[in-house]
């Protein structure tokens, strides 16, 4: 891979397809398929894209569901594992946190070995609950 790296992020699908959505979900069981994840993206209120400017290919997004008055979530942080570690997560979660900047609260849910790069970027521990459908996990109907 170049070590010259050039990322372009955009918060617009343009003529995204899902051909261009592949290798992401890494680890999980039963992860979405490519037409899956784009319907994903299709479907949340704010994205960020990471294009790799060479390949143009998507390397990395995230997401977040919001009420646009107080409240927003993000579900979604994922760089393919070959970029990983280049300051492509960082960066779009930076994006991210300014575009939802104007809301009360922000919130996330990531394991526990995760919490310092979230804390680099001004976010704080919490606890909270949650409940998991892995046979769902896909999102196939």
């Amino acid at each position: 891979m170049n070590n010259n790296l050039r990322i372009n992020y955009t918060n617009s699908l343009g003529n995204l397809t899902a051909n261009n959505l592949q290798g992401f979900f890494v680890g999980w069981l039963n992860s979405p398929s490519p037409k899956t994840h784009l319907e994903i993206l299709k479907n949340s209120d704010e994205i960020i894209l990471a294009t790799d400017e060479e390949t143009n290919r998507v390397v990395g997004f995230i997401t977040a569901i919001t009420d646009k008055i107080l409240s927003a979530y993000i579900p979604f942080l994922e760089v393919l594992p070959e970029y990983q570690s280049r300051g492509i997560g960082q960066e779009l979660t930076r994006q991210m946190l300014a575009k939802l900047n104007r809301l009360y609260m922000i919130d996330l849910l990531c394991d526990q070995e995760l919490q310092p790069f979230y804390e680099k970027l001004e976010m704080k521990a919490a606890h909270g609950m949650m409940r998991r459908n892995y046979e769902r996990q896909s999102g196939e109907k």
